[in-house]
């Protein structure tokens, strides 16, 4: 199957969210050294950065402690990324090619620091405007792409085959 133009651009804004993930997150573990300040106020009270090492999903959810369940969430996790990158190379649109192109990157952005590191790696606290979980960039991916393929879904609807008598 040949690859259309918009598989191409899902499949360069996946790298591109891989790159900046990864390097926010070399960031935060490097030079900032979130780790030992444990959290920084950025715009307080409403933005902080605050280190915590997630060993679930997205925003904490199903939480995999033991080995099992970390490898069980990374080849998840591949197992959609490689899902989504085929379905990307039959496309005839651009939004739903970024949105997932988006979570392709963020899938693979997260799957990184699972195998390499453990756990997740997540460091955006909006706790100050009473949203409970802290994220990174991956995962801002991941939702917003659901958020695109939904509303994609909502705006282009395919006409319903006729009904047979």
């Amino acid at each position: 199957m040949k690859t259309t133009p918009n598989a191409r651009f899902a499949y360069a804004l996946a790298a591109l969210l891989v790159v900046a993930d990864q390097l926010s997150k070399w960031w935060i573990v490097g030079p900032v050294d979130l780790p030992s300040l444990g959290r920084i106020p950025v715009l307080a009270p409403f933005f902080n950065l605050s280190m915590v090492w997630n060993r679930g999903v997205s925003f904490g959810l199903l939480r995999a402690d033991a080995d099992i369940g970390r490898w069980g969430l990374a080849l998840f996790s591949i197992c959609i990324a490689v899902g989504l990158g085929v379905w990307a190379r039959t496309l005839d649109r651009k939004l739903p090619a970024l949105a997932i192109g988006l979570v392709i990157g963020g899938a693979i952005g997260n799957v990184i620091d699972r195998i390499r590191l453990g756990a997740v790696i997540d460091f955006l606290d909006f706790s100050g405007l009473y949203f409970p979980w802290v994220f990174n960039v991956a995962d801002m991916g991941v939702t917003v792409g659901v958020a695109l393929l939904v509303l994609d879904s909502l705006i282009h609807k395919t006409p319903a085959a006729p009904a047979e008598s």
